[in-house]
Parts: C-alpha cells; sequence; structure tokens
C-alpha cells in the first residue's frame, strides 16, 4: 500500500506540474535565444531538399525563428556543405575494421544586412562498432547516428547564432570577442589554464637571474 501511494503521488505531481507550466504559458521548445534581429531569416543552401537543410529549418521554427523567403534587407543563413567522414580506430585480427570514428562537418554563413556576413564551420563526432557479421543492421545504425550528429549540428548552429547578440549590438560583425568568450567558456568548463610566455628577449636567463641576486646582496 505504502509503494503504490508514493507512486501514485509522484505521477500527481507530474501531472500538477505540467499542468500548471502550461496554464502559465512555458512551452519546452527553444533552448537558445536567438537575437531580435534574427528572429526572421532566409534559409539557402547547396542542397534545399537535403536531409540536414530540413534539420535545419525545423531547428530554427522550434526556436521560434520565422523562415522567411530571401531579400536583400533581410538576415540568411546560407548552408555552404556537409560532410561525412570516417577513420578506422580499432581493428579484428583479421584485420578487418572493428570500430570506426565517424565525423559530422558543416560550414554555413550568416549574413546580416548593413554589418556583414561571416563564415562558420560546426562538426560532431560518434565512434561505433562495425561488425561485418550483422552489415544491415550495422548500416541502419550508421544512419541513425549521422542523423544523430546532423541534429547536434543543427543545435550548435542555433548557439552560435544566438552569442551574435553581442556583435549585433556593437554594430559590426568582428567575432575576435566572440571567439575570446567562447575560449573562456572552455577553459571554464574543461579546466583549461593558458600560461603567456613573454619574448625570450623580455625574460633573464638564468644567469642573469644570479647576477641581479648577487647585486641586491651586496
Amino acid at each position: 500500500m505504502r509503494l503504490i501511494s508514493l507512486s501514485s503521488l509522484k505521477v500527481t505531481i507530474v501531472i500538477l506540474t505540467v499542468s500548471l507550466l502550461s496554464a502559465c504559458g512555458f512551452h519546452l521548445r527553444g533552448d537558445y535565444s536567438v537575437p531580435e534581429e534574427l528572429n526572421k531569416i532566409s534559409v539557402t543552401s547547396y542542397d534545399q531538399y537535403s536531409t540536414f537543410t530540413r534539420m535545419m529549418k525545423g531547428q530554427l521554427r522550434m526556436n521560434d525563428v520565422e523562415i522567411i523567403p530571401p531579400a536583400g534587407n533581410t538576415p540568411n543563413l546560407h548552408i555552404i556543405s556537409e560532410s561525412v567522414s570516417e577513420r578506422t580506430l580499432s581493428l579484428y585480427q583479421n584485420t578487418r575494421a572493428a570500430e570506426k570514428e565517424l565525423t559530422f562537418r558543416a560550414r554555413y554563413r550568416v549574413t546580416i544586412p548593413e554589418l556583414g556576413d561571416k563564415t562558420f564551420s560546426t562538426s560532431v563526432t560518434r565512434s561505433y562498432l562495425d561488425n561485418p557479421l550483422t552489415a544491415l543492421a550495422k548500416s541502419v545504425e550508421r544512419d541513425m547516428i549521422e542523423d544523430e550528429m546532423r541534429k547536434l549540428a543543427t543545435s550548435q548552429i542555433l548557439r552560435q547564432m544566438a552569442r551574435l547578440k553581442a556583435n549585433i549590438a556593437a554594430d559590426n560583425m568582428d567575432l575576435e570577442a566572440l571567439e575570446h568568450v567562447q575560449v573562456k567558456e572552455l577553459e571554464k568548463q574543461y579546466n583549461i589554464k593558458n600560461i603567456e610566455i613573454e619574448d625570450a628577449e623580455t625574460v633573464p636567463t638564468s644567469e642573469e637571474q644570479s647576477t641581479l641576486s648577487e647585486s641586491a646582496e651586496q
């Protein structure tokens, strides 16, 4: 009885939470705050009917970005290219590939009228086991992995567009400051410490340091 009551209580809490969120107008849709200047954007691609292009448009709509026809006075997201490459990570005893690494790469350009354009690239890497005895099943698995990588790449593009807000506010498309922020974020996330080394001319040698120490003692 106690287990049943606890389960019922959990279900009730979940239902109430979902009801409250729906009532207040909150929807679990977009995860990225795209700048207002990019709330309406045109999407062009090297292949308008590719899976990645369709996924990109779906990701934009999910984040409340309206896709409009291309025009000279509207922002544009142009997908330049996409590719999937692979490399072997390990081998079976018969020298067949046992584990492979797949890398999806995409290049795209964001154009904002009166500010300019900037070209970006993004990549997603995944590994999987390749069993020649189940070739058909592995082929299906690989297709699923590639679609997952494409979906992750669209999320990365949305994240990059969200970071363009600072550049739009500064009225320029110079991304040096943006790259500096990204480096700082990586340092914070992975605890990376960068050490700047001064030029050899300005750093005293060990002999010079000992000479300076002897002068200080005298």
